[in-house]
């Protein structure tokens, strides 16, 4: 990429703007594209239930993968803004710009590693799971497109979180737009065969996913490329720099591993509820399609809130982080109990856009209820989770993902599906989230007293 202009960042809005105002600023244009994410995500699968109960569960079955390639990218992107932000609240420009570099060439690196993975290693994959060889088949005409083409994801993730670190949310929501509403459009052409294409199937809805994704990553290079922006990207002169990958990833891989940790968590629910039934793993896969529209505008907060609270500990700025963390925290906690009454009076509603047959519905309905109690205690573990990330502790955030979704609620849930009912075993989730926040309280605490305290 060739040099982009840089901008003076003498009167950053991210250390002068009113929080309320700078936070819903900062916030709205993510919430509202990671919504329009929320919609792909559903879309894509009422449109794969069309085809029949096998595609869904096919689908269902890849989303850790897809999840995990995800995570890779985003967390990777999350390291690169907290460093770009504390950068720029400390007024070092030029290497806010080298660490946005870097960010590129790591992208690069990471999709050579899923695209081995495509090439090679997808049937085996499904063949972990189930014998069943129509679920295989389609499973891994699913998976290989979305891994081997997964560039267009890399790129235009690392161009958004780089642009966010700077405060600009506005290209960003821009980005996920153009991506999300061209994969919704391009579905039904490609799955149905609309237009004169040819019907497709569970490969049209991979193919719609990651033209999408290209088609972003292009808009993405010409916004970075024809637009001014407080940090340049270029690479005359370029060198590999160990410490800031080192600076990236010392936020990036725990946010790696901590997104990455539901993709294992998925993985081995789906083991335990298969004992059950096939539509129990359709359940679960629906379940994280549509609890998409309560967390997403959550995470859609903490991109805005992350940024804003990494300048401001870079800058020193005590009151206006913490006034960020309890805004934040409070703004999400309202979001999520709206999702949990929605959850509880709509669980059939929502089922039925699935074309959930008798069986599906009976396990589908209790379990909306049930996994939806969770969501109040997650709504202060996320908004925590962002404080973390954005003082550089991405450690605290790691392990409380890791309670949260690996070591308490995988035992609860095999605990429970060995002694109890399948209706059961949704009470893992709630159960893993009030523990876990009991140990976020305390690390929050401890934050405090050693880095924030003495802030003036």
């Amino acid at each position: 990429m060739e040099e982009t202009r840089m901008r003076e960042p003498s009167h950053n809005k991210m250390g002068i703007m009113p929080i309320g105002k700078l936070l819903i600023t900062m916030s709205l244009p993510a919430m509202f594209s990671m919504l329009i994410q929320a919609l792909y995500n559903v879309v894509d699968s009422i449109y794969v239930a069309q085809i029949s109960e096998n595609a869904l569960t096919a689908v269902s079955l890849a989303f850790p993968i897809q999840n995990f390639l995800i995570a890779v990218s985003v967390g990777t992107g999350i390291g690169l803004n907290s460093l770009i932000a504390r950068r720029l609240g400390e007024q070092r420009q030029k290497e806010a710009g080298l660490a946005a570099t870097h960010g590129v060439v790591i992208a690069l690196a990471e999709w050579l590693i899923f695209l081995i993975f495509g090439l090679f290693f997808c049937k085996m994959f499904f063949c972990a799971f189930t014998s069943n060889p129509t679920i295989i088949e389609m499973g891994v005409d699913y998976t290989s497109i979305v891994t081997i083409f997964s560039l267009g994801l890399f790129i235009q993730i690392i161009l958004e979180k780089t642009l966010q670190a700077t405060g600009n949310m506005l290209y960003p929501m821009l980005f996920q737009l153009v991506g999300a509403i061209s994969n919704i459009i391009l579905d039904p052409i490609f799955i149905f065969g609309w237009l004169g294409f040819p019907a497709m199937g569970v490969t049209g809805a991979a193919v719609a996913t990651v033209s999408g994704q290209i088609i972003a990553m292009f808009f993405s290079i010409y916004i970075i490329l024809r637009k001014e922006h407080a940090v340049e990207i270029h690479f005359k002169g370029f060198r590999l720099s160990p410490q800031i990958i080192q600076d990236i990833f010392s936020v990036g891989f725990p946010s790696i591993i901590m997104q990455s940790i539901s993709s294992v968590m998925i993985m081995a629910l789906n083991n335990i509820l298969i004992i059950f039934s096939q539509a129990a793993v359709a359940v679960l896969g629906v379940y994280f399609k549509l609890q998409s529209f309560v967390f997403m505008p959550v995470f859609g907060l903490g991109q805005g809130a992350m940024p804003i609270m990494g300048y401001n500990f870079g800058a020193r700025n005590k009151k206006r982080l913490v006034h960020t963390l309890k805004l934040s925290s409070f703004i999400s906690l309202g979001i999520m109990t709206a999702g949990l009454l929605i959850f509880q009076f709509g669980a059939k509603y929502l089922l039925t856009m699935f074309n959930a047959s008798e069986e599906m519905m009976a396990i589908g309905v209790p379990a909306l209820c049930t996994i939806s109690l969770c969501f109040p205690a997650a709504a202060l573990g996320i908004a925590f989770s962002n404080f973390f990330q954005a003082i550089g502790e991405g450690n605290s955030s790691l392990l409380i993902s890791l309670l949260r979704q690996l070591i308490i609620l995988l035992p609860c849930a095999y605990i429970i599906s060995r002694i109890g009912t399948l209706n059961q075993v949704w009470m893992a989730f709630p159960i893993a989230e009030v523990a876990s926040l009991l140990v976020s309280f305390l690390l929050v605490q401890k934050s405090y007293q050693n880095k924030i305290a003495n802030l003036e």
